[in-house]
């Protein structure tokens, strides 16, 4: 159970950025600061787990500071912090989670772990003009995850399906190095690059991996290959390559999540993860949720990238009782594993 008006505030480390943010009963967002390492990441050539950990310590005190500065709020008046506890880099969680232990105690406030993946679903709760409707199947979708969960209420999951391989994100990311696109955040490049290509040719169709199965997994290792073929033939322009293969995953993503909704008579449809904020992906799932009579909840674009504003708003529905001994990062942690 939950305690109404209650401050949250959220601690995110599981990567390399340190966002704090502070939020009133799981839905209303006070104070959000984020410390941003993408250009420091952009001249490593990507996220090194050492360096990362590094810059979450050097970053994470001056963070929440600036959270309690920008919420005009003490220390007194937060009732609890909610901090991830995995997936994500060990040292990166370990940084998060010590400093929500020292902070829990030092104010003598109770610590509440939190599933990062389940942070993503929160992004649909926070400042929302409409509410959710139970059940609710759940995309969640990132760099690192491709999972779709029967949400039957607020702690009540169940795992459907996910990715055998590849995560979705991790496969734009991929293919956009194999193009040329970007070496680094390139799933939003080539979306970008996608968006803007006037081209069309019937002739080029790349693969839609096990969409037409008997379950409700995805597999996206073999369309990077089906890419990279098609890309050394050198046939087509990598502009309509890149349009494709986005065509390619958002449609296998929304076929899967209607058909899950509609055998578990979900009333509505939830996006959460990077991935969500693909422009083509929110278009294509609006319009058949809409055409299969779902409600369709998409987080902001601000919530679909890692946030503490979700980890303290999924904090807040989702309280567990835990010892603060017994809080301990978990990197390997799944959407469906009970936080022990």
């Amino acid at each position: 159970m939950y305690n109404p008006n209650m401050l949250i505030l959220g601690i995110e480390t599981s990567c390399d950025e340190p966002p704090v943010a502070i939020v009133e009963d799981g839905i209303h967002e006070i104070a959000s600061v984020l410390a941003s390492s993408a250009d420091f990441s952009i001249e490593t050539g990507g996220i090194v787990p050492e360096v990362a950990a590094r810059k979450q310590l050097e970053f994470i005190i001056p963070v929440i500071s600036k959270t309690l500065e920008q919420s005009h709020l003490e220390n007194s008046q937060i009732d609890a912090i909610a901090v991830t506890v995995g997936p994500g880099l060990i040292g990166s969680l370990i940084v998060g989670v010590e400093s929500a232990k020292a902070l829990s105690f030092a104010c003598n406030k109770p610590l509440i772990a939190v599933n990062h993946l389940i942070g993503h679903i929160y992004g649909n709760f926070v400042d929302s003009k409409k509410a959710v409707e139970f059940p609710a199947l759940v995309l969640v979708v990132s760099g690192g995850h491709t999972d779709l969960v029967l949400m039957k209420g607020h702690g009540n999951f169940e795992y459907i399906g996910g990715t055998l391989d590849d995560a979705a994100g991790e496969t734009f990311d991929k293919t956009a190095r194999l193009l040329g696109i970007s070496p680094y955040y390139g799933g939003a490049a080539l979306s970008k690059v996608a968006s803007e290509c006037k081209e069309s040719n019937p002739i080029l169709k790349l693969p839609r991996p096990i969409m037409h199965s008997n379950n409700f997994d995805f597999s996206f290792s073999g369309l990077k290959t089906a890419v990279r073929t098609v890309a050394l033939a050198k046939k087509f322009s990598f502009e309509l390559i890149a349009k494709e293969f986005e065509e390619a995953i958002v449609e296998v993503l929304v076929f899967k999540t209607i058909k899950a909704a509609k055998k578990y008579d979900a009333k509505s449809i939830l996006l959460g993860g990077g991935v969500s904020a693909n422009r083509r992906l929110r278009e294509v799932i609006e319009q058949e949720s809409e055409k299969n009579g779902f409600n369709l909840h998409v987080p902001p674009l601000k919530l679909c990238a890692d946030s503490a504003v979700y980890i303290a708003s999924a904090g807040f529905f989702n309280q567990n009782k835990l010892e603060l001994k017994d809080i301990q990062p978990n990197p390997s942690l799944g959407i469906a594993d009970e936080i022990k």
